[in-house]
């Protein structure tokens, strides 16, 4: 049996993206996206939940976030979840949990040319 593992994102940059160039001339960003749940409690008030996502996009995605993305964009994202680890100075060992971009699709609603989805 073979195991699954797929994000489906919708929401908003937090921040511009954080272009790197690595050896060999890839393309790197990384950028938080938020999204947000909404719903009425049992008093019929809307509430609402927001959770912060770290988006990492390499090589021709890399370079559409940079060309087009900015803080606030409004984007759908597909990925897959990769969990690393790091040991800091102190030799304590940290995990982080990013979402490793492989379609983003542009929802904004701007004038202008606007490229087509890319993988």
């Amino acid at each position: 049996m073979r195991g699954l593992n797929k994000v489906t994102l919708i929401g908003n940059l937090g921040k511009d993206p954080e272009i790197n160039v690595l050896d060999g001339n890839v393309p790197v960003a990384k950028f938080s996206l938020a999204t947000t749940e909404t719903w009425r409690d049992k008093a019929g008030q809307l509430q609402s939940s927001t959770d912060w996502h770290s988006v990492v996009l390499w090589r021709g995605l890399a370079e559409l976030a940079q060309a087009y993305l900015r803080r606030g964009s409004l984007i759908y994202l597909e990925g897959k979840l990769k969990t690393r680890h790091y040991d800091d100075a102190a030799g304590v060992r940290h995990y982080v949990t990013e979402i490793i971009g492989e379609q983003v699709l542009m929802l904004d609603k701007k004038t202008g040319e606007v490229p087509p989805p890319t993988r």
